[in-house]
């Protein structure tokens, strides 16, 4: 049997974003994996709400951070890694992948020199398969590229927490229309995690609600995926998924706050260095998205 660490979730209302905190029983070392930094787009202004909400926590329980897990460069949210590094400690971790992510975006926001495309604003980068600890709870870091380049899953235990990948069975899948994004690469990538335990609860990092159901949901299991997503259910072919998944990806709007949220997230957390002045800012490419 698999090690089943104690799962703790943290809803953000402001982006529909779930930050988890995963938790070895018998050791108290921890992970938190997607962290949230509050920003109001209308003032330019950050806050620490959400993520104080996540360190209480932590102290409450007694846990000691270890890692803090990015699933991917996130477009919906600014990551609040570095203030729970600074609060908790633990390494920012993400997949090797970002650094692709990071030539894309640099460019596209015309960073400044001195901004390194090498993945070095975080402490570790994970390689696909390579392994980990959390606490005695044997950890896995799975490449699913699809929704980004550097998409990447994380197996706890008994517990995988797939970022944007898939949402909840009655939401369906993650769009694949960002820059390096693939829709054949992310159903190849879901069949990764549906080869594992039908058991293996899955955690996510997003929901959306639907008409269907009372309520924000965030756990489900790699069998009631593979039972009854929407989008990519047991029976629907590659091209299927493809076919649908272009399709549905040519009527969405871009995330509300992809412009601030890729440049401070490709940084680890980190906010653009300040000018002369001592002020920092978030630049705005017109027509480029």
């Amino acid at each position: 049997m698999m090690d089943r660490p104690d799962v703790t979730s943290f809803f953000h209302n402001g982006t529909n974003t779930v930050s988890h905190v995963v938790a070895d029983p018998e050791t108290r070392r921890a992970a938190i994996v997607d962290p949230v930094l509050d920003y109001c787009a209308a003032s330019g202004r950050t806050a620490t709400t959400h993520a104080e909400r996540v360190a209480d926590h932590v102290r409450e329980a007694g846990l000691t951070v270890d890692w803090i897990l990015e699933t991917h460069i996130h477009a919906d949210h600014l990551s609040a890694a570095p203030w729970l590094k600074t609060q908790l400690g633990g390494k920012i971790a993400i997949g090797e992948n970002v650094r692709e992510v990071q030539r894309v975006f640099g460019k596209l926001f015309g960073a400044e020199a001195a901004f390194r495309a090498d993945g070095s604003q975080f402490d570790h980068l994970f390689t696909d398969g390579e392994t980990f600890q959390v606490g005695n709870i044997e950890a896995r870091a799975i490449w699913t590229p699809g929704h980004t380049p550097a998409c990447m899953s994380f197996l706890i235990g008994d517990a995988v927490f797939v970022g944007d990948t898939l949402f909840m069975p009655d939401f369906g899948t993650a769009r694949c229309d960002f820059p390096g994004g693939d829709a054949r690469q992310l159903y190849q990538s879901i069949h990764r995690l549906y080869e594992l335990p039908d058991e293996t609860r899955m955690f996510l990092c997003h929901d959306y609600e639907t008409k269907g159901r009372d309520g924000f949901a965030w756990e489900t299991t790699v069998g009631a995926q593979k039972r009854g997503n929407i989008h990519v259910r047991e029976g629907v072919s590659e091209d299927e998924f493809v076919a649908m998944r272009t399709a549905r990806d040519k009527t969405l709007a871009m995330p509300q706050l992809i412009l601030p949220s890729v440049q401070i997230n490709m940084r680890a957390g980190e906010k653009p260095p300040p000018d002369e002045s001592g002020q920092r800012y978030i630049k705005i490419p017109l027509d480029a998205l």
